[in-house]
């Protein structure tokens, strides 16, 4: 087996790390790790701590994330420079779950789909990503860029909302009626930080944007405050119970502690009362968890072997993903994938390995136990702000206008129908209808291509003409249900009047049931008419299905290897 089948095939825990350690780790190596498991550690602090307020839980919960998904994947998984952790592309997801079902149920979720995606490495579906088209990724892609987008507006305006409705559409028209009560201070904040976030990368500085915009906008939320303004950061917005019992504001400066995913608080801060019922509802929403990571992150790594010229294990990058999401839980991380924008910095700054991400993991780590004060004084708008640049980059509006430009009609159409889905219902639904709108214009497509050519007096095939009465007919391609009853009806016209016709089918490279039955018919049309059939230089899987259909030559079907000992038979009759 190949190097590459093998990496595509193969199933092996720490795959990433143990090659990377085989290939010979230096010193330099380690310090190219270091540079980039900082850079990308101090990017991801402030991320994950948006995308877990996003997704309906508080900010240390995606730290934690970042802290023992992040370490675990990197350790287990089958990525070179994968950074993982908490994603946009879930929020989507997981905050319909944390709202029905609280943190509790979104743990109990994340777990589930950990099992999913182990059993996915071991049954190993890591070309997963192969069978999803690039019309579906971009158009649920984009679908939930935009619905993050307008979950932040909330947070972006400073804007007062008793209850955001679930649909979309009510949640557009409750942000627009309440946009006349905006705060400005909070406003303010958000334009500021995300100034920052647009320009400071034409600066071409080494330093990330997202630290100047942060400190900037935390920076204008202290002088309103100063002002007797109200802005909201996260110390306002969340507390904690410390061990003597008081509360605190912001973020826990402590280590996750482990804990049954399944007694942490359900949607009203009690313990939720499981039952099958409960685990019934949330069996979906795991399915997707899993399927959506499963897709982020091969996704994520089949980009950096374009960006790195090495190729990732993609089976053991799912044992990876699923071992993170399984571990996670029971220290209080929710769900976790590959980040693709982290990812890219990662080996831009010069990783070398997985050590990167461990670093990274380790940077969080640091900030959560030194940095928590300071965290603190982060403003929601910033946060917000932060969160719609992620949504900008993830929806990869570029490759969007591409498709619409150049792209065939159908892809076009599956793309709208699968952002337009992503948004008014939900990312399942559009993933589904996109694969199914995507494969039947594949099919129909790859049902026109399959058509058969008079070539009877084509002296390249048949040099020394035919007997009187005969024909040679070439089919050409896939005869599957999509195109066989077509074909072979337009043959059984085609051949009325012939005393023998010969079918010339190396062209023909698949041959299913429904083109067995349609053969079936073909060949009882020409046996009704006496009307003999040769068959000529049949490929090995139209072979096969024919003889274990039962097909055997009889005195009006006959089969020989080459076309050119079909034409001697007849010749020589």
């Amino acid at each position: 087996m190949s190097s590459s089948r093998a990496r595509l095939h193969s199933l092996g825990i720490a795959s990433a790390l143990r090659e990377s350690l085989r290939e010979g780790y230096t010193r330099r190596d380690f310090s190219g790790d270091l540079i980039a498991g900082v850079t990308v550690g101090i990017i991801a602090i402030p991320l994950a701590m948006a995308l877990a307020i996003a997704s309906g839980v508080k900010p240390e919960y995606g730290l934690y994330t970042a802290i023992i998904a992040g370490f675990l994947i990197a350790l287990t998984g089958g990525s070179r420079y994968s950074i993982s952790g908490p994603t946009a592309a879930f929020v989507v997801i997981l905050f319909p779950v944390t709202q029905a079902f609280g943190l509790s149920g979104l743990l109990v979720a994340t777990l589930m789909s950990g099992v999913i995606l182990v059993a996915l490495a071991v049954a190993r579906l890591g070309r997963l990503i192969e069978y999803i088209p690039e019309s579906v990724t971009l158009g649920f892609t984009s679908g939930i860029a935009i619905v993050i987008a307008i979950l932040q507006m909330q947070d972006f305006f400073g804007l007062q909302l008793s209850e955001v409705p679930e649909s979309f559409v009510g949640r557009i028209l409750l942000l627009f009626s309440a946009l006349p009560g905006l705060n400005m201070a909070n406003t303010s904040v958000a334009l500021l930080t995300l100034l920052v976030l647009i320009f400071w990368p034409r600066l071409k500085l080494p330093v990330p944007g997202h630290l100047p915009a942060l400190l900037g906008g935390t920076f204008l939320a202290w002088l309103f405050i100063q002002m007797g303004m109200d802005v909201d950061t996260i110390g306002s917005r969340f507390s904690y119970e410390l061990p003597d019992g008081t509360q605190g504001q912001g973020i826990p400066p402590f280590l996750p502690s482990f804990e049954w995913p399944w007694l942490r608080p359900g949607p009203d801060g009690e313990p939720l009362i499981w039952s099958w019922a409960v685990i019934r509802e949330l069996l979906p929403a795991a399915f997707s968890i899993a399927m959506l990571g499963a897709i982020e992150s091969l996704l994520c790594a089949v980009v950096l072997d374009g960006m790195s010229g090495r190729r990732h294990h993609a089976n053991g990058e799912l044992l990876g993903q699923g071992l993170g999401n399984l571990i996670a839980p029971f220290f209080g991380g929710i769900t976790a994938t590959a980040a693709i924008a982290r990812s890219a910095t990662n080996y831009k700054a010069g990783a070398k390995s997985p050590i990167s991400a461990i670093v990274h993991a380790l940077v969080v780590l640091a900030g959560l136990l030194i940095l928590a004060p300071w965290l603190s004084w982060l403003p929601m708008a910033s946060m917000a702000a932060l969160l719609v640049i992620v949504a900008w980059n993830m929806s990869e509006a570029h490759k969007v206008v591409v498709l619409l430009k150049r792209a065939p009609v159908g892809d076009i159409l599956v793309l709208m129908t699968c952002m337009s889905l992503t948004v008014l219902f939900d990312m399942v639904l559009a993933i589904s209808v996109g694969i199914v709108m995507a494969s039947i214009l594949f099919m129909r497509d790859l049902a026109g291509m399959t058509r058969f050519q008079d070539i009877s007096m084509q002296r390249k095939h048949v040099p020394e003409g035919l007997p009187e009465g005969w024909g040679v007919l070439k089919l050409s391609g896939p005869l599957f249900f999509a195109a066989a009853e077509r074909v072979f009806d337009e043959l059984a016209e085609s051949v009325k009047g012939y005393r023998g016709v010969v079918l010339y089918m190396d062209g023909v490279p698949l041959l299913d049931a429904g083109g067995i039955n349609g053969f079936d018919r073909f060949s009882a049309f020409c046996e009704q008419q006496g009307i003999r059939l040769v068959i000529a230089d049949l490929q090995f899987q139209p072979l096969r299905a024919m003889a274990r259909a039962g097909m055997k030559p009889t005195e009006n079907l006959s089969f020989t290897a080459t076309l050119e000992e079909a034409l001697a038979r007849l010749n020589s009759a």
